[in-house]
């Protein structure tokens, strides 16, 4: 992560390639229905962890929308993307109707207030945006190792062919 990234990001759980992603729940609408999310029970599965700051922020949208358009290439490498923020769940329901329809799961890290983005070392903890998650792909190989790690400035839009190409090498 480029020093200008790391202010105010806890930086003793920085989750780097190679290392176990951390197994979380969390609440998540899934096809539109709030349910719960367990990392864990998606071993075997590639997984495109996508942490970003806000559901109302124009990058979150153009990415969002990114990856519901890309949803058919990222499901024929086998993959799953999931999409976590710490707005509330009630928040999320109220974008992905707006949005949406997403055809991969919303989580809402939302209480306690960034817990999950906090182990994977992207919230920001002062300064702008403080009590957000830092705009991050992780890529999670079917046995639960990052393979895969880029974060993102606050307004950048990240490249659905990136993720695709991180997939490749799963």
């Amino acid at each position: 992560m480029p020093s200008d990234k790391v202010r105010g990001v806890l930086e003793f759980s920085q989750i780097r390639v190679g290392d176990i992603a951390p197994d979380f729940e969390l609440p998540a609408l899934i096809e539109g229905v709030r349910k719960s999310f367990r990392l864990s029970d998606h071993r075997g599965t590639p997984m495109v962890l996508a942490f970003y700051p806000f559901n109302w922020q124009d990058a979150s949208i153009q990415q969002m929308t990114g990856y519901q358009a890309e949803h058919g290439r990222v499901s024929a490498k086998q993959a799953q993307t999931v999409a976590i923020s710490v707005e509330s769940i009630m928040n999320t329901t109220a974008w992905e109707r707006r949005l949406g329809p997403f055809d991969f799961p919303l989580c809402s890290d939302f209480w306690p207030h960034g817990e999950v983005s906090a182990r994977y070392g992207v919230l920001r903890e002062s300064g702008a945006g403080a009590g957000a998650s830092e705009r991050t792909i992780f890529v999670v190989d079917p046995d639960g190792r990052i393979t895969y790690r880029k974060t993102y400035g606050w307004d950048e839009v990240p490249q659905v062919g990136e993720v695709l190409d991180a997939l490749d090498k799963v």
